[in-house]
């Protein structure tokens, strides 16, 4: 008794395993790595942000992020309140996740409730400006976002200069 005992629980294990391979298989091949500017690409266009503020004597954050909306980089300005990141990191998510700079999604939302309201249902997105996505041959492969200027028009102009310095160079 105690053999067949074993030999069913033997027989359950295979069909649970032949299950499980059967599943992973349905689900068919991994979706494709996000796209994103190279690290030392996002590093310089946050770096690039976060010196223009400066100039203009703002103290702000600059985040990275790659086409799935997954951070690359974050670089906060010395003496930047901490909240500033967190503002640039929701312009850059929104930008990324629009296809096109927060300020157009804030515009957009002030005449579509539908809009506005799945903006304040989700944590991650702003409408506010300062947030502009990387295009490269029409295609978006991330977004910056700036945040801690006095006004979204101001952190524009850091984003702005960010994307010039390296446009060029994202593939």
């Amino acid at each position: 008794m105690k053999m067949l005992a074993t030999a069913g629980l033997g027989a359950l294990a295979a069909l649970a395993a032949a299950a499980m391979a059967s599943a992973c298989f349905a689900q068919g091949p991994p979706p494709p790595a996000a796209r994103g500017p190279a690290m030392a690409l996002a590093l310089e266009a946050a770096q690039t942000a976060v010196a223009t503020c400066a100039a203009n004597g703002y103290k702000v954050a600059a985040v990275v992020v790659d086409s799935s909306g997954a951070p690359r980089v974050m670089v906060l300005a010395d003496g930047a309140p901490g909240m500033t990141g967190e503002f640039a990191r929701r312009k850059a998510f929104t930008a990324n996740a629009f296809k096109t700079p927060s300020a157009a999604v804030g515009e957009q939302a002030k005449t579509d409730k539908a809009l506005a309201d799945r903006i304040a249902a989700d944590p991650k997105l702003i409408s506010w400006a300062g947030g502009q996505p990387l295009v490269v041959g029409g295609t978006v492969i991330g977004a910056i976002g700036v945040g801690g200027a006095p006004g979204g028009d101001k952190d524009d102009v850091c984003t702005s200069a960010a994307i010039a310095q390296i446009q060029g160079r994202l593939y």
